[in-house]
């Protein structure tokens, strides 16, 4: 008979915690009755698979490393209508099923354990992880994703089944916590936080403080164009072309020095590299929206109105400008009997009008081509 909750527990090199998780899940469902499967998701070298085998679970042998890959191979084998996740190192407390699973029937599409609002055993996060790097994980995915999720790396989580479709999770590392909280947030899932008590873990962590920290803050980055691209994109651009128009019509001293059109260089720079950054931004998101279902209704409009015509239209008017500035510096040097000239601002102007305007042309075709969607 097919099961009503799959129970999925990812499992590399557990034997010290996994008989005592498969003991307590087997009580929790006698106790309560429950249609369960039990799938243990296992890439082990020691002798967690015989003991899966023993205890008469459904063991998927997989050997991929990665915590996102544990997970996507136990999927494959859910045959129930619910899923309930948990780590089988002993730090949870699997009592606490039918409580989550309780929540999604009633309406909530995630629900999340949340492990600062319970009881939490001495020693069972380190003090770095606990007031350091949990802390700014969950304020950067605030920051970046919105949303209040209080304990956003807590592995205990339930939801529907059929709701892989939507998550479409694809990380196979430690991100992987990350991107179902980003994927639950980008769809406007209801989720519910729910307090649970967490425990010191039997065994080795196989958790890498600092490499998976930073896995977790890559993925959030590449998951925000916002933040990644298109913030440092406007202040580059705004600083290289105020400061470009400053030292174009002025000759402004600064500590004494008077600049007069070096600097325009570097704002040449700054101006072309964060106008680049700024398409990057549109590249970025228009990649989450077709091959990752993320919804952005502004940006949609957006593109509705600047077309792959228009942009390139305003990207020909740019590189037009540079070329006309340049044949007045030509013009100039004829008429000197092509003689020394000292026209450097105007070059630079031109260079960057005419490099911009490329930048635009190209880009608009760039757009045109990760927006079309596959079947």
């Amino acid at each position: 008979m097919k099961p009503e909750i799959s129970i999925i527990l990812p499992c590399r090199n557990e034997e010290e915690a996994l008989p005592f998780c498969l003991k307590q899940i087997k009580q929790v469902i006698k106790k309560n009755k429950l249609s369960a499967e039990i799938i243990v998701s296992d890439s082990s070298t020691d002798k967690s698979p015989e003991i899966a085998k023993r205890e008469n679970v459904v063991l998927v042998k997989h050997n991929k490393d990665g915590y996102g890959n544990a997970y996507l191979e136990g999927f494959k084998k859910a045959q129930g209508d619910y899923i309930f996740m948990a780590d089988a190192d002993g730090t949870y407390n699997f009592k606490e099923i039918p409580h989550f699973i309780k929540q999604i029937k009633d309406g909530f599409d995630m629900a999340i354990g949340d492990r600062f609002a319970g009881k939490m055993e001495k020693n069972a996060m380190t003090f770095s992880h606990k007031y350091i790097g949990n802390p700014i994980l969950s304020l950067l995915l605030k920051l970046f994703f919105g949303g209040d999720i209080r304990d956003p790396q807590c592995g205990m989580r339930a939801f529907k089944t059929s709701l892989l479709e939507k998550l479409n999770l694809q990380t196979t590392g430690f991100e992987f916590i990350s991107e179902i909280t980003i994927r639950s947030i980008g769809l406007n899932l209801k989720i519910k936080q729910i307090p649970i008590n967490y425990y010191n873990r039997s065994g080795k962590s196989k958790l890498r403080s600092f490499s998976d920290a930073w896995r977790n803050i890559r993925f959030m980055l590449l998951y925000s164009p916002l933040f990644l691209f298109l913030i440092p994109g406007i202040i580059l651009f705004l600083m290289g072309a105020l400061s470009m128009f400053w030292f174009y019509f002025g000759s402004p001293n600064i500590f004494g020095i008077k600049l007069i059109y070096y600097p325009m260089f570097l704002s040449s720079f700054l101006t072309i590299v964060g106008y680049q950054l700024i398409f990057f931004s549109a590249f970025a998101k228009i990649y989450l929206m077709n091959h990752l279902k993320e919804k952005d209704p502004f940006l949609e409009k957006t593109f509705e109105y600047i077309t792959i015509e228009r942009a390139s239209i305003m990207g020909a008017i740019l590189l037009l400008l540079g070329m006309l500035f340049w044949s007045l510096i030509i013009i100039k040097w004829i008429n000197s009997g092509f003689g020394e000239l000292h026209e450097i601002k105007i070059s630079v102007v031109a260079l960057t009008f005419a490099i911009i305007g490329i930048q635009t042309i190209f880009s608009s075709f760039m757009l045109s081509m990760l927006s079309i969607r596959g079947k």
